[in-house]
């Protein structure tokens, strides 16, 4: 295939996404804060309402809005399974990443004890390190911190062997920064804990949406992320290993399901966004090709990947020349997502971001991000970063009225 069959497909990927459409103060509107969300394939939204416009129901009924629905959880559940290179029975569905890990946390803190230790990071959003922190005090555990360094906004693996002990029970880390867009060494922070006996809970919400992932290549027994960060309705996804999954023990009311993937879905589910689960990562197969969805979603990302790196270097080059423009990155040599933070000297960041809406329509967004402790050891708190991400419905164009506008408003301009 010549490069230029190959060109990622822009105009194409643009037109299905409805809300490229929105404009606001008579310009059309981009969409830079992917990082806390991305926009809807239109396909899932389609999806999503059609599931509800023809009559949605409750699980286990004899009549076919029942039978259908389970069709589609079925399907969400093969989705997902191809997506991180799983079992369909291996994947639950939770309100959200975090609700999901605090009865995960839960449901293993049953079995923990005082003196077992637990292993969180500095650089990871608060979701994977506030539920296991809350464990440990009710377990009256031990909790072991992996440093990041300040410098080179990226974690510090070299006391791996005497962080992970033969007490950690479970090491908690991000597979990528959703702050500075650090893509970790997951890898090897598993062959410790594997080593060790512990299990490994991977939050890999920020990267779901930026390169494929192979559950049992990085090494996590418990996978993390939420469908709204690629492309979908907000609804949380975990992956669970089947025989850790079979032990778990969740939190839930005696008529529950025993079952899994079932046992740890308490209530009713959100049906309609579960529906929109599939179309959202057959969003991300389209983009590539091969044999079977697996391959077609691996193939999407290289083609992903590329277009939203290539944006994001020519965005972080022109960053770098700007006068008073501090960036917070890693190295060039460390792996990163198209995810850029950074601040402007005179300016909050919520100063900035209010700027660029308003005055180029170009969305942007401030804070911590959850990523508190990094912010604190930066000392940037209580303002934070003002983030940037790219996805793949961004384009040249859009990276053009970005630079320009930061331009304009650092020389005073409007």
């Amino acid at each position: 295939m010549t490069k230029l069959a190959n060109a990622f497909p822009i105009h194409e990927v643009r037109e299905q996404f409805p809300a490229l459409n929105r404009t606001y103060n008579g310009k059309p509107v981009a969409y830079f804060d992917g990082p806390g969300g991305s926009q809807t394939v239109k396909s899932a939204i389609q999806e999503m309402a059609s599931y509800m416009a023809n009559g949605g129901a409750n699980l286990h009924g004899s009549f076919p809005t029942s039978r259908e629905t389970e069709a589609i959880i079925a399907e969400a559940r093969e989705a997902v399974a191809d997506l991180f290179g799983a079992k369909p029975q291996e994947v639950a569905f939770g309100a959200n990443m975090t609700t999901l890990t605090f009865a995960i946390a839960r449901a293993l803190g049953r079995n923990w004890r005082a003196g077992d230790e637990l292993v969180v990071t500095e650089l990871d959003h608060r979701g994977n390190v506030d539920p296991w922190l809350a464990v440990a005090a009710d377990r009256n555990m031990t909790v072991r911190w992996l440093k990041v360094d300040p410098k080179k906004l990226t974690l510090d693996l070299d006391e791996l062997d005497s962080i992970i002990t033969p007490n950690t029970r479970l090491v908690a880390v991000g597979l990528a920064s959703n702050a500075v867009g650090t893509i970790n060494d997951v890898e090897r922070i598993a062959r410790h804990a594997r080593q060790a006996g512990a299990l490994v809970a991977v939050d890999a919400v920020h990267a779901a949406p930026h390169f494929a992932i192979d559950r049992d290549q990085i090494g996590a027994d418990i996978l993390t992320c939420s469908a709204y960060k690629f492309f979908g309705p907000h609804i949380g996804i975990t992956v669970i290993r089947e025989g850790l999954f079979e032990q778990l023990q969740p939190y839930k009311l005696a008529p529950a399901p025993d079952y899994l993937p079932d046992k740890l879905e308490t209530g009713t589910q959100n049906h309609e966004g579960i529906a929109g689960i599939r179309p959202a990562i057959d969003f991300i197969a389209s983009l590539g090709s091969g044999a079977n969805r697996r391959e077609r979603i691996i193939a999407g990302f290289e083609r992903l990947e590329e277009h939203e790196n290539r944006l994001a270097a020519r965005l972080r080059s022109a960053l770098a020349e700007m006068d008073g423009v501090t960036l917070y990155e890693a190295d060039a040599s460390v792996a990163k997502t198209p995810t850029i933070a950074f601040r402007i000297e005179g300016w909050s960041p919520q100063e900035v971001c209010l700027r660029m809406a308003e005055d180029h329509a170009v969305f942007i967004a401030d804070g911590d991000f959850y990523a508190s402790t990094l912010a604190d050891k930066l000392e940037i708190n209580p303002s934070g970063w003002i983030r940037a991400g790219l996805a793949p419905y961004n384009s040249d164009e859009e990276v053009d009225r970005f630079i320009a506008g930061l331009r304009l408003l650092i020389s005073g301009g409007k």
